[in-house]
């Protein structure tokens, strides 16, 4: 028996909803700030354990890395944030349909690229 299915590997051909990738990117935003807890607690533990130690992590956190590992720390938990209030509000019967749903998708995207563009700059 052989079943006639389509089958569609090619990610490239896929459109997905703003909606989709706003969800997508409210669970990568999750991931990230797991392994950015990480840093964090690595930092704060190595600045207390002594003066040295701060002044170490002080020297880090002034360099490239530090700024963007900051960055993108600040980064994804604003999306995170953002996209938590957006299903919120999804939870509560708003935004629902196809239409306000992608808006208000683009909308949480767009402010989340600005908050990000300015706590950039603020950071650096």
């Amino acid at each position: 028996m052989k079943k006639q299915r389509p089958v569609n590997l090619d990610l490239n051909t896929i459109k997905f909803p703003p909606s989709a990738i706003s969800s997508i990117l409210h669970r990568v935003t999750g991931v990230a700030m797991f392994f950015a807890l990480l840093f964090v607690i690595w930092a704060w533990a190595v600045s207390l354990s002594s003066e040295q130690g701060f002044n170490d992590v002080q020297a880090i956190m002034d360099g490239f890395i530090g700024k963007f590992v900051a960055i993108g720390t600040v980064s994804a938990l604003t999306y995170h944030i953002l996209g938590g209030i957006r299903h919120g509000i999804m939870d509560m019967g708003y935004w629902e349909e196809l239409e306000s749903g992608n808006l208000s998708a683009n909308i949480i995207i767009g402010i989340w690229i600005v908050l990000t563009l300015i706590l950039g700059v603020a950071l650096w």
